[in-house]
Order: C-alpha cells, then sequence, then structure tokens
C-alpha cells in the first residue's frame, strides 16, 4: 500500500509560480512511476506530465514550456514546479503511483487526496 500526500496548492495571479509535492509512503518510491493530473469543474480528469521510474517526463501541450516534473527517490518525493500560470490552469491537481508507464487513469494504482490550484486574471 502507497500513500500520497500532496501540498503546495493555493492561490496566485496570473503569470505567477506554484510548486507541488506530492510524498509517498513505503520504501520502493523508486520502482514506481508518478504522473500529476487536474481537473477542473465540470472536465474529466487530464494528465499534465507523467515521470517514469527511469526519469523520462512528458508533458501535455497546454502545460508545455511552463510546467516542469522532478522527482527525488531519496525523499520519495514528485515536484510539479508550475510557471507562467494561467487562469485555465485552475483545477484541483493529484498526484498519482503506477506500476506501468503513467498514460491513463485506468493504469494509476494509487492517487493522492489532491490540492487546490486557482490562478486569478
Amino acid at each position: 500500500q502507497v500513500q500520497l500526500v500532496e501540498s503546495g496548492g493555493g492561490l496566485v495571479q496570473a503569470g505567477g509560480s506554484l510548486r507541488l509535492s506530492c510524498t509517498a509512503s513505503g520504501s520502493i518510491f523508486r520502482f514506481y512511476h508518478m504522473g500529476w493530473y487536474r481537473q477542473a469543474p465540470g472536465k474529466q480528469r487530464e494528465l499534465v506530465a507523467p515521470i517514469t521510474s527511469g526519469d523520462e517526463q512528458n508533458y501535455a501541450d497546454s502545460v508545455k514550456g511552463r510546467f516542469t516534473i522532478s522527482r527525488d527517490n531519496a525523499k520519495n518525493t514528485v515536484y510539479l514546479q508550475m510557471n507562467s500560470l494561467k487562469p485555465e490552469d485552475t483545477a484541483v491537481y493529484y498526484c498519482a503511483a503506477a506500476l506501468l508507464p503513467v498514460t491513463t487513469t485506468s493504469r494509476v494504482n494509487y492517487w493522492g487526496q489532491g490540492t487546490q490550484v486557482t490562478v486569478s486574471s
């Protein structure tokens, strides 16, 4: 069993930055593929950025060049650095852990509780 605890959400003005953190319990974090999803009101949950156990990263087109995902296996933590934030980035952001590379929600084995990010215009 893996527990994921997110932090770092909040309210920020457009153009600002936030860094989300997700810390996992357990000693086998380094074997898990991780990812950040987000869900805005009335919309489906979408994959923002996955990172494999081998540190390969990918990004949704809507955040490419603005967001950076990284992981620190020594701290059992995955990060999402969000720069140049836009009002359309407003959503609840969820951390996800999977035994296979994170590409769809069906592959996710564990979810965090979510953290709210609100970007004002």
